[in-house]
């Protein structure tokens, strides 16, 4: 089976991560910070502000909040998406990894950016995963249609 697994920090990532579900036929579920980001949280240009902060502290975990996922167990690949931080995943995708046994399992990039690709986020996120087959998919800014989004995930899983 397969899980989409994302993070949205101001909700256009949401959108993308539902069109990806749809397109692979997947279960989906949200990452969601145990408190929320605030616009403030998000200011990519203040250093002092939490993104900022969280970003440059790579052993930074932003503790998630809402229901776990009952049985990771049932997922043979997981589809993880989240807009790119500082040229790489935010850093509670670190603490999704974390919180369950990746061990054994395919899980797949995929990213949202205003501008920056997924650079080394396959890489920097597999020491949260151990045993797990992590690799960089695609990013999928102004994709379109669900079609478009099929014809990619169909190139990795």
């Amino acid at each position: 089976m397969i899980l989409t697994a994302y993070f949205s920090a101001t909700g256009k990532t949401k959108k993308v991560a539902e069109i990806l579900a749809s397109a692979a036929g997947s279960d989906i579920y949200e990452i969601k910070p145990e408190t929320p980001y605030s616009k403030a949280d998000l200011n990519w240009m203040n250093k002092n502000s939490r993104s900022s902060v969280e970003m440059k502290d790579k052993s930074s975990r932003p503790a998630i909040g809402g229901e776990k996922i009952a049985d990771i167990s049932k997922y043979d690949t997981i589809l993880l998406l989240a807009p790119i931080w500082w040229y790489q995943f935010p850093t509670i995708m670190n603490t999704f990894l974390e919180s369950y046994d990746m061990a054994g399992k395919k899980i797949i990039l995929f990213a949202t950016s205003g501008g920056s690709g997924l650079g080394e986020s396959a890489k920097l996120l597999q020491v949260s995963a151990p045993g797990a087959e992590i690799i960089n998919g695609e990013m999928l800014n102004r994709i379109g249609s669900g079609d478009k989004i099929k014809q990619i995930v169909d190139k990795y899983i």
